[in-house]
């Protein structure tokens, strides 16, 4: 009696347990949310060892997508270049001015991006792995220069980026500095300039894999178990979605249509339809195509300072916006009627920007690459007067345009430089900032640091000697 009494009451015990077990089934099944039963669902559902089992994905879509993930790596895994602590300032937020101030930090570059961390390499490693967000610098579009005149320290290079954001990094040790230069120039050279950037193309591709496929699986599953009222809302979400998929497929189909049809650089040239660019053409193409020796634009941005920018403090040392540069950069290649008398390039900074710019996009620079070790060899001489006669004679030598232009500029610089006393801008300091946009080796294949002081030492000659070096020439 006792047995079967021990037997009916682990019968009854099972059969509690089978109930509630039942129950508990019950009350997730007549959950009214449907994320919250799959949620609940997901908890109960335990294997043998008391694993939670993982959802078995049934679309081929999802198996892409496995194998996709697995092809493309995140960009948080892309691969570590060059890193260590250098000074940095961000002087620029989207082309809005920021007061500089320098700081310590700990610079991680990869292919695509320069990270920077406040804490030491081992804080920083270990917030990489717990998903923190550094300030990052996007390298796609970027540009890099060495920038002595935005600070009274050595070895300081800027970085611009396409959004309008401007850093400066500086160290101490030259061989340092020199060697993130190159790093960082070398990524900014691999990338493409326009919005083709891998970086974005990742993005795209995350954005275009998470789509509303999975949701809209799942609205179809249980659209029949919904109330009347959630099943409006659902199907409206499924006609939504699915036509959102197909106004992009036809959007795709177009745009591939137009690019396989698409006339040759030439052939829009021809008709009119593009013009030919005054920022990034060669100084004899623009020169050409005007008719003149000296760009039109050289002689206006010159015109414009001259009438209101020579007592201005830090006249071509100090940046404009970075924004309103790119504007007029794009009313120039527009080839529309320019007034920089217009109220918006008020800031004479603007019109110096571009002016710099215009110089430093230049294919080939102002001096040409064939007389640059010509004019450092002129340079080294000791006589001062072998000197001025060695750097003459190779002015005389350039091309009309290349001679004529640097005549005009030096000319209006050194009515910059008789204006120091307010504008605070020396030869020194006009050498420092048009040397390196002048001048420079086609390769930059020796030391660079030394290239810089001869750049400068050349653009401080022409000014100090310009009287003597363009003498000969004609008006």
């Amino acid at each position: 009696m006792q047995k079967s009494t021990k037997s009916d009451t682990s019968v009854e015990t099972l059969n509690s347990t089978r109930q509630c077990t039942g129950a508990v089934q019950m009350r997730i099944k007549n959950a009214n949310s449907h994320h919250d039963r799959l949620s609940q669902s997901k908890s109960m559902i335990l294997t043998d060892v008391g694993k939670a089992t993982e959802p078995i994905s049934r679309h081929r879509r999802n198996h892409s997508q496995h194998v996709l993930k697995d092809v493309i790596p995140p960009l948080e895994q892309l691969m570590v270049e060059k890193e260590g602590y250098l000074q940095k300032a961000k002087i620029a937020d989207g082309g809005k001015k920021l007061r500089k101030n320098w700081s310590t930090s700990w610079v991680v570059l990869s292919s695509q991006k320069i990270e920077f961390y406040k804490e030491s390499k081992q804080q920083a490693l270990s917030n990489m792995k717990t998903g923190h967000k550094p300030e990052s610098v996007d390298l796609c579009g970027a540009h890099i220069e060495w920038a002595k005149e935005k600070s009274s320290r050595k070895n300081v290079f800027q970085i611009t980026t396409v959004s309008g954001n401007e850093f400066l990094l500086q160290s101490d040790i030259d061989f340092i500095i020199l060697d993130w230069f190159h790093a960082i120039k070398n990524a900014i050279d691999r990338l493409p300039k326009d919005s083709s950037c891998p970086s974005r193309n990742l993005e795209l591709f995350k954005i275009q894999r998470s789509s509303s496929t999975e949701l809209l699986s799942h609205c179809d599953s249980d659209i029949k178990e919904q109330k009347p009222e959630h099943r409006k809302s659902l199907m409206f979400r499924l006609h939504h979605s699915a036509s959102d998929t197909s106004d992009k497929n036809r959007v795709k189909s177009r745009l591939k249509k137009f690019i396989t049809r698409r006339p040759s650089l030439k052939t829009l040239q021809e008709k009119g339809l593009i013009k030919d660019q005054i920022f990034g053409s060669h100084l004899h193409t623009v020169c050409e195509r005007e008719h003149s020796t000296v760009p039109r634009f050289v002689k206006q941005c010159i015109e414009a300072v001259e009438k209101r920018g020579l007592d201005v403090d830090g006249i071509y040392r100090v940046s404009g916006n970075l924004a309103t540069i790119q504007k007029l950069r794009f009313i120039i290649n527009q080839e529309e009627k320019l007034n920089l008398d217009d109220s918006q390039w008020e800031d004479i900074h603007v019109v110096t920007g571009a002016l710099k710019m215009f110089f430093r996009e230049l294919p080939e620079p102002l001096f040409p690459y064939s007389f640059f070790e010509q004019f450092v060899e002129a340079i080294k001489k000791q006589d001062n007067n072998t000197r001025i006669e060695a750097v003459k004679s190779l002015v005389q030598k350039l091309p009309p345009p290349n001679r004529d232009t640097m005549k005009v500029l030096f000319g209006h610089l050194t009515k910059i430089v008789a204006k120091a006393s307010k504008n605070l801008m020396s030869t020194q300091s006009l050498g420092i900032v048009f040397g390196p946009t002048l001048l420079r080796a086609e390769n930059e294949t020796g030391n660079m640091a030394i290239h810089m002081v001869y750049q400068n030492q050349i653009a401080e000659l022409m000014l100090s000697e310009y009287s003597k070096i363009f003498s000969s020439e004609e008006d």
